[in-house]
């Protein structure tokens, strides 16, 4: 199991049924099985292709949806050339693949070429019962989708030319089935409940049940309640906490810099007085509340730094501290207080004896 916090900046895309508990890395997302295909309609056709060697050339070419044509993908697997077909809207899944015929590499052009006679771009699967014979020793795995499609187009295996109306069982010999594309949005839920939709998440935490396949690789075994040797069972359990930070910062901010959530904030508050090192007076009130607030168990930083209002304000802002209290001359002067949460608009003025309350108030709702 993986723990993610979902974030456009997240290096995972993350399938998710919003209807159900489904979710799973894209890498792994399935999807239903699609419906029994429909039977031939259309003629195979031979039809000239000059130059179109992508699915979406082929398809505004002959005027079809793209969803209508078959992209053949030329791997080599332990000196077998294998074909893998996968709709022309959609995208191979190289580790779904893997699982699927063990490790794999892609085919060289000359590689391409021996195998089929044709150049990449023009290739698909070799042509077999009521359609020309094509090439020999060539392994045909198709994706699921690709097995339910009817008068289709594919690749000639001639170069300038591909096949349309083409169909299983009548143009070619049934193929070895597997789920080998990636899941896309809309798809139905494998679970039967909702359609997919596709966000990034970032990892935060895992968990690997590695049982004993290491342990006894390893030979780390103990003794029973009864004296046999057994090996122990093995588990991962991680928090990335860098990555946790991160994703807490992804999900909370805005253009002035983070917004902390209250747990992980460096700060409770910060209190920023504007002229600590100029006027006395302001010193002197920083001070005094300071030593209250930090009484009352408020976790607080003082800003006394020299430099401008706008230059304090930003920099509070930036590192996302969820709540200031600013001390100015004018203020004072009135006996008030600005104190302003971190998502707040506009700040609020308070009596100074009632700000301690105040912020107690507010970091009991976070």
């Amino acid at each position: 199991h993986e723990f993610h916090v979902l974030a456009d900046s997240g290096e995972d895309a993350i399938a998710f049924s919003p209807d159900s508990d489904y979710a799973a890395n894209l890498q792994l997302a399935e999807t239903l099985a699609p419906p029994p295909r429909k039977p031939a309609a259309e003629r195979l056709s031979k039809v000239p292709t000059p130059g179109k060697t992508k699915c979406e050339e082929v398809a505004r070419l002959l005027k079809i949806s793209l969803q209508k044509t078959v992209k053949a993908v030329a791997v080599m697997h332990d000196r077998q050339f294998v074909l893998l077909l996968v709709r022309g809207d959609h995208d191979l899944n190289e580790i779904k693949a893997q699982k699927a015929i063990g490790a794999f590499r892609f085919a060289s052009e000359q590689e391409i070429l021996s195998a089929l006679k044709s150049k990449a771009g023009y290739i698909g699967p070799p042509m077999g019962g009521g359609g020309p014979v094509g090439a020999k020793n060539v392994k045909v795995l198709a994706d699921r989708s690709v097995a339910a499609m009817n008068d289709f187009v594919c690749g000639a295996n001639e170069e300038g030319f591909h096949f349309a109306g083409v169909n299983w069982e009548r143009d070619l010999p049934e193929p070895a089935l597997a789920d080998i594309r990636n899941v896309v949005a809309g798809d139905p839920s494998p679970d039967g409940n909702g359609r997919l939709q596709i966000v990034r998440g970032i990892e935060v935490g895992h968990i690997f049940q590695l049982r004993t396949k290491y342990s006894e690789a390893l030979k780390a075994v103990f003794l029973d309640e009864k004296g046999e040797t057994r090996p122990v069972e093995m588990g991962c359990y991680g928090i990335g906490v860098t990555r946790v930070v991160a994703a807490a910062i992804e999900q909370n901010h805005d253009a002035r810099g983070i917004i902390f959530p209250a747990p992980m904030a460096p700060f409770e508050a910060c209190l920023v007085p504007i002229g600590y090192r100029q006027n006395a007076a302001v010193r002197a009130a920083a001070d005094k509340l300071y030593g209250e607030l930090a009484a009352a168990g408020i976790d607080l930083l003082l800003d006394d730094r020299d430099e401008r209002p706008g230059v304090l304000f930003a920099d509070m802002d930036l590192i996302g501290i969820p709540h200031r209290v600013v001390l100015s001359e004018r203020g004072l002067a009135a006996g008030n207080a600005e104190v302003k949460g971190r998502r707040d608009d506009k700040p609020s003025e308070l009596p100074l004896g009632a700000v301690v309350q105040a912020l107690k108030e507010r970091l009991a709702k976070a």
